[in-house]
């Protein structure tokens, strides 16, 4: 798991298990024939997605950034989202020498299945615990209210069973608006993809990191009209991507993905196209 270097910081993505979804959805309005060229579907029109949980070393504290799928996901939920490769997370920072007990800090951007389902992971004895016992979770408050209350929309995505063992623990942390976790680590209310969704600003030594999150899936929607149909709030996400786009290109900033199986992170120019790459 080679890192990606920011300034004292190491940025390392994990693997938190792959599926599929409908390319439409992911694209919206916009026609098959141009978003396929830059991210191509299979023969079923599906696209590959990954969750890839960003491990963020700095010289003092260990961060992460998401959780992956988790492994409490039924057969029928693997079939249902093409699920294709498993959640190994643990298995990962075992490999870097890092026991679950050892991370700090656990930033969510918003509590959808696919971010959050390894908060709270299914032991050997079939048992659920929090998967990373001493870390503190943050979450913007009015994320937590609104996955405590969902619509008929966003309960198909929002499921208990990922985030309640939180719900009284003093590990969980209820962001309003703007807060710095860490030195160097901030997350920002931006609403968007749903209306309590936040995204990370990362910098070390000058350089910077935006983490937008299902603001920008993956590389393939910079043009801010792609947006997807999962939007709760297609306008504010449009307005969203032409701020920290602008912001990022300006301060020479990394995009970091976590659905990206293409990029994992990269840089742009004002036109969208790629000047600097790096995958895992």
């Amino acid at each position: 798991m080679r890192p990606l270097k920011l300034g004292d910081f190491e940025l390392i993505w994990l693997n938190g298990g792959s599926f599929e979804l409908d390319g439409g959805a992911m694209f919206g309005v916009v026609p098959k024939i141009l978003w396929s060229k830059k991210y191509p579907p299979n023969d079923e029109n599906f696209v590959p997605l990954i969750t890839a949980p960003i491990l963020i070393k700095t010289p003092t504290t260990l961060s992460i950034i998401e959780s992956g799928l988790g492994n409490k996901l039924t057969e029928k939920q693997k079939k249902i989202f093409r699920v294709k490769d498993e959640w190994k997370i643990l298995a990962d920072l075992k490999s870097l020498h890092i026991e679950r007990e050892d991370i700090d800090y656990v930033i969510l951007t918003h509590l959808d299945f696919d971010h959050c389902g390894g908060i709270v992971m299914l032991e050997k004895d079939n048992s659920l615990s929090i998967t990373f016992p001493k870390a503190k979770h943050f979450i913007q408050k009015r994320e937590w209210e609104d996955a405590h209350n969902p619509n008929a929309r966003s309960s198909h995505s929002l499921w208990p069973i990922n985030f309640e063992l939180l719900k009284d623990s003093p590990l969980l942390n209820l962001v309003e608006g703007t807060m710095t976790i860490t030195d160097g680590i901030k997350v920002i209310h931006t609403g968007g993809h749903n209306s309590g969704h936040q995204i990370i600003e990362i910098e070390s030594k000058g350089q910077k990191a935006l983490h937008l999150a299902d603001v920008l899936p993956t590389h393939a929607h910079f043009n801010p009209l792609w947006v997807m149909a999962y939007d709760n709030y297609p306008l504010e996400v449009i307005a969203l991507r032409e701020k920290y786009e602008k912001k990022g290109i300006e301060e020479n900033a990394w995009f970091t993905f976590y659905h990206d199986p293409y990029v994992y992170a990269c840089k742009f120019d004002k036109d969208g196209n790629i000047t600097e790459k790096w995958v895992r």
